[in-house]
């Protein structure tokens, strides 16, 4: 059975730092394509990076630069390293083994200003 449990959320104020994780069970995420999401309230569910089993990335544009998708195989886990946070990036954070309907439960960031 395939489960994955986010974890990493919180209320910061704008220009601190948060580290997602996602612990996956019943996958490899080394040979997978993992991704995170984000849905603001009253807004859809958009990506906003995902990492390939090679190894390559992809952000969307508003994080580039800020936020680092990875992954540690021996954990079996994917991280999100947000940087410097802005308001904008409050949301619920999901993680998903792309391209399925497999998804976490979803950690809330906030961001004060």
């Amino acid at each position: 059975q395939v489960q994955l449990v986010e974890s990493g959320g919180g209320l910061v104020q704008a220009g601190v730092s948060l580290r997602l994780s996602c612990v996956a069970s019943g996958i490899t995420v080394v040979a997978k394509t993992m991704a995170w999401y984000r849905q603001a309230p009253g807004k859809q569910r958009d990506l906003v990076a995902s990492i390939r089993g090679s190894g390559q990335t992809n952000y969307v544009d508003s994080v580039k630069g800020r936020f680092t998708i990875s992954r540690d195989n021996a954990k079996n886990t994917v991280y999100l390293q947000m940087n410097s946070l802005k308001p904008e990036d409050t949301a619920v954070y999901y993680c998903r083994w792309e391209p399925t309907n497999y998804w976490g439960q979803g950690t809330q960031v906030t961001v004060s200003a």
